[in-house]
């Protein structure tokens, strides 16, 4: 461990700089309308580019037709527990789990199995609608009875 610095005595003390040998900023002024509110420029005329965004769903490297292990970005164990259990609702599923690979990444993996009668990515794609169709039904039940309560509490 480094031992104390010793002050020197017989050094002035240096004066902080003044702020009018500060350069100047390199953003644009930003205009203020009458009623104090701040004008945005117009940006209408330049080519507006939009950023494509990633896919986030992809089939690993060695899937076959019946056997195929997907990964999701940005997805984690809300998402791989609900399409897991439903995807082996479906009788044509032989296997299906998925696996965070590392907490610190958003990624998760589904792996799933069918027998011959299906794909994998058929029976990804069924999983996904049947989940969409179930969490559809319990939007509309739970408005439905949340009607119903605030009817008899008023």
């Amino acid at each position: 461990m480094p031992g104390r610095t010793k002050v020197k005595q017989n050094q002035p003390e240096e004066d902080d700089t003044s702020m009018v040998d500060v350069p100047t900023s390199a953003q644009q002024p930003v205009e203020e309308q009458e009623d104090g509110d701040v004008m945005q420029e117009d940006r209408s005329e330049d080519p507006v580019e939009e950023e494509e965004e990633p896919q986030r769903v992809r089939i690993l490297p060695g899937s076959s037709e019946t056997a195929a292990s997907f990964e999701f970005l940005k997805e984690g164990h809300t998402l791989g527990n609900a399409l897991r259990y439903i995807i082996m609702k479906n009788p044509d599923v032989e296997f299906c789990a998925y696996a965070i690979p590392h907490p610190s990444e958003e990624k998760m993996n589904l792996r799933i199995q069918t027998y011959d009668t299906t794909t994998a990515a058929a029976a990804l794609a069924k999983g996904l609608q049947d989940l969409e169709d179930l969490c559809d039904v319990v939007s509309d039940e739970f408005w439905t009875q949340r009607e119903e309560f605030m009817a008899t509490k008023s």
